[in-house]
């Protein structure tokens, strides 16, 4: 009986295998993905990771800057599906300066350059890069977002706020409500609906614009709390991340809104800067948190009221991983950010989960 029961166990085996030979490589429903790290050619450390920004699986780019002997000098790398590469051939690559936020505007991609103090829009097309000077100074430059048709500076010059609007073919300076001191982020769905987060002289007020003026959204943000980010999708959802104070104690909240009215929770994530926040190919919230292990990165995975954590791959002597900024690429997330390796400055990472 005993042999007989091992040939029918082989013969199921056996054509298991040629019915289904995808079935052994096939993860079991459920499984996690990890994350995997993807490796980065140097920069010249210490570096900053601005921002990062994907267009499907096999496109994104990332900004910031590192230290040259002269100074700061921008930094450029772009993902292409397979490897991260270094991007030198836009204007002023070689020359002091700092890329901030990255767009994309169609089929193209607009990014903030600071070039020595002037600021400008970097426009990459088929037909390669070209620059958009701004129409004046500003001794700040606080945010910058982009959408078809429209695009917006925020910062500051000697004589306060200044929010500069380009139409597609030209500049002109909007005005915001009264009592609004400093605009500390920006972003648009589209040209005629654009938000931007600002300190007033009451506290942190969320502004809309909508094709005509810039005036208070009424939303009715946590007392005592600031404004990391703002995130608009195409449904129509909105997502609010920021910080509230109590007794000068501070923790994360995040309010969302569906169409018909805002929805405040508060997940365990201590005083966690949302700032990176994106909404991931699952439909949850990812963010990077601090993490509690010197030699590995750590993700937050907000879903409704479930929050999970996950680490990234463990990377040999280092004493700090740090990912800066997250995108959704496709079905994958990318992440991108510094690692610090003991006796060595930080420089750069990048992390990818799924795909």
């Amino acid at each position: 009986m005993n042999g007989l029961r091992a040939v029918v166990v082989c013969l199921v085996i056996a054509c298991a295998a040629v019915v289904s030979p995808a079935a052994a490589v096939t993860p079991a429903k459920g499984v996690t993905p990890s994350w995997s790290a993807l490796p980065v050619p140097a920069a010249a450390p210490p570096v900053t990771v601005t921002d990062l920004a994907a267009r499907g699986p096999r496109e994104a780019w990332a900004t910031g800057y590192e230290q040259a002997a002269d100074g700061l000098r921008p930094m450029l790398y772009r993902w292409d599906g397979t490897a991260w590469s270094r991007d030198t051939s836009f204007p002023g690559a070689g020359e002091p300066g700092w890329l901030g936020k990255v767009q994309f505007v169609g089929t193209d991609v607009w990014i903030f350059h600071n070039l020595a103090g002037e600021g400008e829009i970097l426009r990459r097309s088929a037909g390669g890069w070209n620059a958009v000077p701004l129409p004046q100074t500003l001794w700040t430059y606080q945010d910058f977002t982009a959408v078809p048709g429209a695009a917006w500076v925020v910062g500051e010059d000697d004589t306060g706020l200044k929010v500069l609007h380009h139409d597609g073919s030209g500049w002109t300076t909007q005005a915001t409500p009264e009592g609004v001191l400093y605009l500390m982020g920006i972003t648009a769905r589209t040209a005629t609906d654009a938000w931007a987060w600002a300190d007033t002289s009451t506290g942190t007020t969320v502004l809309r614009w909508d094709g005509t003026a810039w005036r208070d959204a009424n939303v009715p943000l946590p007392p005592n709390s600031n404004v990391h980010t703002l995130l608009l999708e195409p449904s129509g959802r909105i997502t609010i991340g920021g910080s509230q104070y109590t007794d000068g104690v501070g923790r994360t909240y995040l309010m969302t809104f569906d169409g018909h009215a805002w929805r405040t929770t508060y997940p365990p994530l201590g005083d966690t800067s949302t700032e990176a926040m994106v909404r991931g190919p699952d439909g949850a919230l990812w963010l990077p948190v601090r993490s509690d292990r010197a030699f590995q990165s750590k993700y937050a995975r907000v879903d409704g009221p479930r929050t999970t954590f996950s680490y990234g791959p463990e990377r040999t002597n280092a004493i700090d991983v740090t990912p800066r900024a997250l995108a959704r690429a496709g079905a994958a997330l990318l992440s991108f950010g510094t690692v610090e390796i003991y006796g060595s400055k930080p420089n750069l990472m990048s992390e990818r989960l799924g795909g």
